[in-house]
């Protein structure tokens, strides 16, 4: 990553962001490194269409694994996701909930969260996560493929605008996606309209009702403004962590929303 700005590589960077975005968030391997710091920022305007295509892939395993059973199918299907993307916003929920349930203030919230471990807090909050999801998939049933496509999109929006709307309190120095952070109005924009592309496409396909599609959008961004509320309340602004930690708690939002909708 180059986060000095000088171009470390050709062509339009927010063109470039979408596969800088697929780097980042999963981890298949699309190459084209190096990426220079217009891509890395451009990446987070197209993180919908990542969790779009994360949540297609998963779709078609569940397809396949249907047969199986609604319960089974979920589990396994979870369990693909966490090797898609290799635990990335689980990993940030951990930390959130380890920082905001041991920490009494701001700094201690910012000191744990630079650590690595995870404690009692960060165990239980992804237990719970994979939990409500599990059974969430499970209820849904033959809706499961749409919910799928719909929340792993859906709930990659509400954390771009954190970063618009907030200050990013992670010491620069420290900081590992310092480009990615830089998100501006312009990549808030172009992620809320892939994600309002998706999910009218869903209901256009027949896949989602209209109903379910605005419940789940309005879920979503509900579950940010949440978010972004704690966040404010506790240390002032948004962490790498907090962001991966709104799209879990986003992701659930929507999958609740969808099926008491459905």
């Amino acid at each position: 990553m180059n986060d000095d700005g000088r171009d470390a590589s050709s062509g339009w960077a927010p063109l470039r962001g979408v596969r800088a975005a697929f780097a980042f968030l999963t981890r298949v391997p699309v190459g084209g490194f190096p990426y220079a710091a217009a891509d890395w920022r451009w990446s987070s305007a197209h993180f919908p269409l990542v969790g779009a295509a994360i949540g297609a892939l998963l779709a078609a395993l569940w397809f396949v694994l249907a047969p199986l059973g609604a319960s089974p199918a979920a589990a396994l299907v979870l369990a693909a996701s966490l090797l898609v993307t290799g635990g990335f916003h689980e990993d940030g929920l951990a930390d959130t909930a380890d920082a905001l349930g041991g920490g009494y203030d701001r700094a201690k919230v910012l000191e744990i969260l630079k650590d690595s471990r995870i404690g009692a807090f960060g165990a239980l909050a992804v237990g719970a996560s994979l939990l409500v999801r599990y059974a969430l998939l499970a209820a849904l049933g033959p809706l499961a493929p749409a919910a799928l496509v719909a929340s792993q999109c859906a709930s990659r929006t509400p954390a771009i605008w954190l970063l618009v709307a907030m200050p990013y309190v992670t010491d620069e120095a420290r900081s590992r996606s310092k480009p990615v952070t830089r998100a501006g109005v312009a990549q808030g924009a172009v992620a809320t309209l892939w994600t309002a592309a998706i999910l009218g496409g869903s209901v256009v396909a027949g896949r989602l009702g209209v109903v379910a599609a605005a419940a789940g959008a309005a879920a979503a961004a509900a579950a940010g403004l949440i978010c972004a509320w704690r966040f404010h309340r506790r240390v002032g602004g948004v962490t790498g962590d907090f962001l991966g930690a709104t799209q879990q708690v986003a992701e659930a939002a929507v999958l609740i929303a969808i099926l008491a909708a459905r």
